[in-house]
């Protein structure tokens, strides 16, 4: 993927039985081997899957709303403007704890050649 913009109202939300998501991207960069955004809106009470780990290295920040997330076997309780970062394959979830919709941006990346290459 090379350099790119992506509009708002041009990516549509489609519903989840947790609330919505809009996927904008999920491509190769040059030193990436895979880049992934996409917004996620949760209704209240609502998670989008239970805890789980992956190797991607995921950073969140949320837009609206409050949020309750599994961070290092704790949850932590964060509004808008707060960032959550997600080390690979360590166990997480998010959850909408507010009365109204929460709603945060992912992106997420992957690059086990990478890692292969500087020996980690």
């Amino acid at each position: 993927m090379g350099s790119s913009a992506f509009d708002w109202t041009t990516i549509e939300a489609r519903p989840t039985k947790a609330g919505a998501v809009r996927r904008f991207f999920q491509a190769p960069t040059r030193t990436l081997d895979e880049l992934e955004c996409h917004v996620t809106t949760l209704n209240p009470g609502q998670s989008p899957h239970p805890p789980h780990k992956h190797p991607d290295e995921e950073l969140i920040v949320v837009k609206e709303g409050t949020v309750e997330s599994l961070l290092n076997g704790e949850m932590r309780r964060l509004g808008p403007g707060s960032v959550i970062f997600q080390a690979s394959n360590q166990m997480h979830s998010i959850r909408n704890v507010g009365e109204g919709p929460a709603t945060y941006h992912v992106i997420k990346w992957n690059s086990p050649g990478m890692l292969k290459k500087k020996g980690a």
